[in-house]
């Protein structure tokens, strides 16, 4: 590890590294806080350029679950794992199952799901090896595929968000841009086309793409995530990897919100104050995308979706809170978002230092 690396990123309670040469398994696992409980955080598995870009990825997704937990209400700290490699070469039984060790090993302090590359037939195979992993088939007692509560997360977000700017949650007739039509952002897109919204797409896999203008065949599509930021928008929605927000992409940006499904959107801590600077309303990442680790977390509880999805729906008046906590306190939301968990995560973590018997 990197004294820059480390310089970015402080405050872990552990970060470890897993190794097995045999199945070619390259993992770090990082956990930020358990002051609420165990870490619960996806699974990333991704070609990273560098081991160091790998840490520097999971020690920010980490402290991210954290703050999401907290602000989501639930009673677990946070956590993220980054298996390095590209899934679609490297991913086997043998690699999936020696991760899963590595994850026992930590006796419960981590939980881990789905998250980029990794999908729910991988948590069943890594769940064979431990006890701490969401996010399975139903068919083998799980919740299914996160990234539908996410999504539905996500557009409860930008109602509230909507309400904020212009006074009215509905969507319909505004021109929203979801950049990255994956998992999340293709189910973004089905509830805003059922919103009456006009929306604009695009993502580096043709793929995708086709997938949801075959599904939606009134979205419209733009070249790359550059031409959608210097697009006329009332909503910006980046659902792909993070750091898309720039200064000079907020430089750039119409739109007159942000609210997408991405983690880690900022590219540095001023950029928060860049957008409010400009007027454009930013809904905090872990705030509005916080249904898939609602979904996941309930799964432990006993899988009812009617439950999962009304607890997603509390994003909607959360999102709210923060906006007026931010206006309050006269900063910018991402901020207020801090605040909030923290002050949850100090007042509710406290009571694990009483003893009881």
């Amino acid at each position: 590890m990197t004294d820059g690396v480390f310089g970015r990123h402080s405050g872990h309670e552990q970060v470890v590294y897993c190794h097995d040469e045999a199945s070619g398994l390259k993992a770090i696992i990082g956990i930020y806080s358990t002051a609420l409980g165990p870490a619960l955080g996806g699974t990333r598995f991704y070609p990273y350029a560098t081991e160091d870009a790998a840490l520097d990825d999971v020690l920010a997704l980490s402290k991210g679950m954290a703050y999401k937990n907290a602000l989501a209400g639930l009673d677990l700290g946070g956590g993220k794992a980054v298996i390095l490699g590209d899934p679609s070469t490297l991913k086997s039984e043998a690699l999936l199952r020696a991760y899963g060790r590595f994850v026992e090993s930590l006796g419960g302090r981590y939980i881990t799901a789905c998250d980029m590359g990794t999908y729910v037939h991988d948590m069943d195979i890594v769940a064979r090896e431990t006890r701490h992993v969401t996010g399975r088939s139903p068919e083998d007692g799980g919740a299914g595929d996160s990234s539908v509560l996410t999504a539905f997360g996500v557009y409860q977000g930008m109602r509230a968000s909507a309400e904020q700017m212009w006074g009215t949650p509905e969507l319909g007739g505004r021109r929203v841009g979801v950049a990255g039509v994956g998992k999340v952002g293709h189910l973004l897109v089905g509830h805003l086309v059922e919103a009456g919204a006009h929306v604009v797409v695009t993502d580096v896999a043709e793929q995708a793409v086709e997938r949801t203008r075959a599904a939606y065949r009134g979205v419209e599509v733009v070249s790359d995530v550059d031409a959608m930021i210097g697009a006329e928008l009332d909503v910006f929605a980046p659902c792909a990897m993070g750091g898309v927000l720039t200064d000079e992409t907020v430089a750039a940006l119409r739109a007159q919100i942000v609210c997408g499904a991405a983690n880690n959107q900022l590219a540095h801590p001023g950029v928060d104050k860049l957008l409010n600077d400009r007027g454009i309303l930013f809904a905090p990442d872990y705030l509005v995308n916080a249904g898939g680790v609602i979904q996941v977390d309930d799964e432990r509880h006993g899988f009812d979706f009617a439950r999962a999805q009304r607890k997603t729906a509390a994003i909607f008046d959360t999102t709210k809170a923060v906006y007026e906590l931010a206006k309050a306190d006269g900063v910018p939301p991402a901020a207020a978002a801090d605040r909030l968990a923290e002050r949850r995560m100090a007042d509710v973590g406290r009571l694990r230092s009483i003893l009881t018997v």
